[in-house]
C-alpha cells in the first residue's frame, strides 16, 4: 500500500506543476498506525515530486491509543509522539471525543479515558500545534460533564478544538443500540444547548469560531481544512481519496486491492465529475456559510451571474428576517442564532435546476 501511495504521488505530480504545496495531511482513516519509516518515506516522496513551501503544515490524524509509546506492536519505540515530531510532522489531530469512559464505550471507541488524557499530556510536551475532537449531544452526557470535557482541553492549553454533534450512522453498533432501545436517540435540543455553551466558552477563552465545527486561537486555524472551505485546489492520495482542481472533482476507488492493482498497472484508479456552474454555486454557498468568511455577494455576481445573486437574496430573505442570516459589507453570514442551523439554511439557498 505504501508503495502504491508513492506511485500515485509520482503519477500525479504534473497536476500541481504550477502550484505550491502548502499543507500535507495524513488522514481519512488511521494513518498513525503506519511505521515512522513509512511516514517519513511518504513525506519525502511529496517533496521529491512537488514544489513544497518553506514551512508547510504537516498534520497527522491519530487516536489516543495509537500515540501511546507502549503499544504492543511497537515494542521498540520509546516515544511515538516524539518520533512524529522528528520526521517533520508539526501538527497533531487527535480524536479524543470525550474524557468519560461511559461515552467512549457508547461510541465504541478503542481508547479509554485514561489514554485520552495521558496522550495529550505527552503530546503537549512536543507539539505546540494540536487539535482535539470532542463530541456533544451524546445520550447521558450531562451539561456538567460537557463543561468538564471542554475545560480539560483548556487546562491543557490545546489551541484548536473541533467539535461535532453525535450522529447515528446506519449499520453501526450505536445504531443497533438505539434501534433496540438500549440507549435513547440523541436529543437535538440538548445538542443545540451544548453547542451554544461550547461557542460561548471557547470565545471567552480567546478562540475564534472560524468554521461551524472548528475553533482556533489566532495562528492556529487549520490551513488544510481552510483550503477546502475557501475552494483551493487539492490532491487526495490513496483509496477513497477525493481531489479538486477548481472546476472538477475526482475520487479514487475505495477498494484497497483494486487501488494497488491499478497503480501496479500504471493506471490512476479514479473517476472524475465535471462540476456545473450550479454545482459550484451550491458548494460555495454551503462552505461559505459554515465559515467566518461567509458568502461574498460580489463574488456570486461576478462568477455566477445576476440571476444567481437574485435567487440567493430572494431565498435568504426569510432567514434574514428571522435573524439567522445577516449581510455586512456585501458578505452574507450566519448569525449566532443561525450557526447551528447553517447546513439547513444553506440547502434553502441551493439553486435547483
Amino acid at each position: 500500500m505504501v508503495q502504491a501511495l508513492a506511485k500515485e504521488i509520482f503519477m500525479r505530480k504534473d497536476e500541481f506543476k504550477d502550484e505550491t504545496v502548502e499543507t500535507i495531511y495524513f488522514g481519512g482513516g488511521t494513518p498513525s498506525i503506519l511505521q515512522i519509516a513509512d511516514l517519513r518515506f511518504l513525506i519525502d516522496e511529496v517533496y521529491r515530486n512537488f514544489n513544497v513551501s518553506n514551512n508547510p503544515e504537516i498534520t497527522i490524524e491519530a487516536n489516543p491509543d495509537d500515540l501511546s509509546p507502549n503499544l504492543s506492536f511497537r515494542p521498540n519505540e520509546r516515544n511515538h509522539i516524539k518520533e512524529l515530531k522528528e520526521i517533520g510532522i508539526n501538527r497533531l489531530s487527535i480524536g479524543i471525543q470525550s474524557f468519560y469512559e461511559e461515552d467512549l464505550k457508547l461510541m465504541n471507541r478503542a481508547h479509554n479515558a485514561t489514554e485520552a488524557l495521558a496522550c495529550l499530556q505527552v503530546a503537549t510536551q512536543y507539539f505546540d500545534n494540536i487539535t482535539a475532537d470532542l463530541i456533544y449531544g451524546i445520550p447521558g452526557l450531562t451539561d456538567e460533564k460537557w463543561a468538564q470535557n471542554i475545560q480539560t482541553l483548556l487546562d491543557l492549553g490545546i489551541p484548536h478544538i473541533s467539535s461535532y454533534a453525535l450522529t447515528v450512522e446506519p449499520k453501526t453498533a450505536l445504531a443497533t443500540l438505539v434501534k433496540n432501545g438500549k440507549i435513547p436517540t440523541p436529543d437535538d435540543g440538548v445538542a443545540h444547548e451544548q453547542f451554544l455553551y461550547l461557542v460561548d466558552t471557547l470565545e471567552k477563552n480567546g478562540f475564534v469560531h472560524y468554521e461551524l465545527s472548528n475553533f482556533g486561537k489566532e495562528g492556529y486555524f487549520s490551513k488544510n481544512n481552510s483550503a477546502y472551505w475557501l475552494g483551493k485546489k487539492y490532491i487526495g492520495i490513496g483509496p477513497s481519496a477525493h481531489s479538486y482542481d477548481g472546476k472538477n472533482r475526482s475520487w479514487n476507488v475505495a477498494n484497497n486491492s483494486l487501488y494497488v492493482k491499478s497503480l501496479a498497472d500504471n493506471k490512476l484508479p479514479s473517476e472524475i465529475e465535471i462540476l456545473s456552474l450550479t454545482d459550484r454555486y451550491n458548494e460555495y454557498v454551503m462552505t461559505g456559510l459554515r465559515t467566518i468568511w461567509g458568502v461574498s455577494l460580489e463574488r456570486i455576481e461576478k462568477e455566477f451571474g445576476v440571476a444567481y445573486l437574485e435567487y440567493l437574496l430572494q431565498n435568504a430573505y426569510f432567514h434574514l428576517k428571522e435573524g439567522k442570516l445577516e449581510i455586512t459589507n456585501q458578505i452574507l453570514k450566519t448569525t449566532r442564532k443561525g450557526k447551528f442551523f447553517c447546513d439547513g439554511i444553506a440547502s434553502d439557498l441551493f439553486f435547483v435546476n
